[in-house]
């Protein structure tokens, strides 16, 4: 796990985002003999449609505005902007911050980045302390994500 300096981005990585301004990011590995694209470990990792974890932490503690139901261009909620060969960057909105969470696939790992810019005065009040929790469960949304792509039907 790594929390990145804004200005330590590396250039690849900021690329990804859809954002002009990055307050924050954060950067996951995990490594894994799972094999998915990485729509199927966005989906692996986030569901279809989020869960009541998910829809208390995104919807009600941060404001992000999600699609309902089940999408194709949509992951637990989350629009998908963009994809390439190997990556999805999923993104969403509140009144205090945007957000892109981009998923990266590559031989024998995986990879998580958080980018947000603050949209104004309390979204950089507001996303330290969360960003605390926010980095003690995402080691574990990636380990059970590799799971479940190891019990899927091949």
């Amino acid at each position: 796990m790594t929390v990145v300096r804004t200005h330590d981005i590396p250039a690849p990585a900021r690329a990804l985002s859809s954002l002009d301004t990055i307050d924050y990011a954060d950067h996951f590995t995990l490594a894994t003999d799972a094999e998915a694209t990485a729509e199927q470990w966005a989906r692996a990792m986030f569901g279809n449609v989020p869960s009541p974890g998910e829809i208390l932490i995104w919807r009600f503690i941060l404001g992000l505005r999600l699609h309902q139901g089940r999408s194709p261009n949509t992951v637990a909620g989350w629009h998908i902007g963009a994809r390439g060969d190997d990556w999805i960057r999923l993104e969403a909105q509140s009144w205090f911050l945007s957000g892109n969470l981009v998923v990266h696939a590559m031989a024998g790992r995986v990879s998580l980045w958080t980018f947000l810019h603050y949209d104004g005065p309390v979204g950089q009040h507001a996303w330290p302390p969360l960003s605390t929790i926010h980095r003690g469960l995402v080691p574990g949304v990636l380990r059970k994500a590799a799971a479940r792509i190891r019990r899927r039907p091949r």
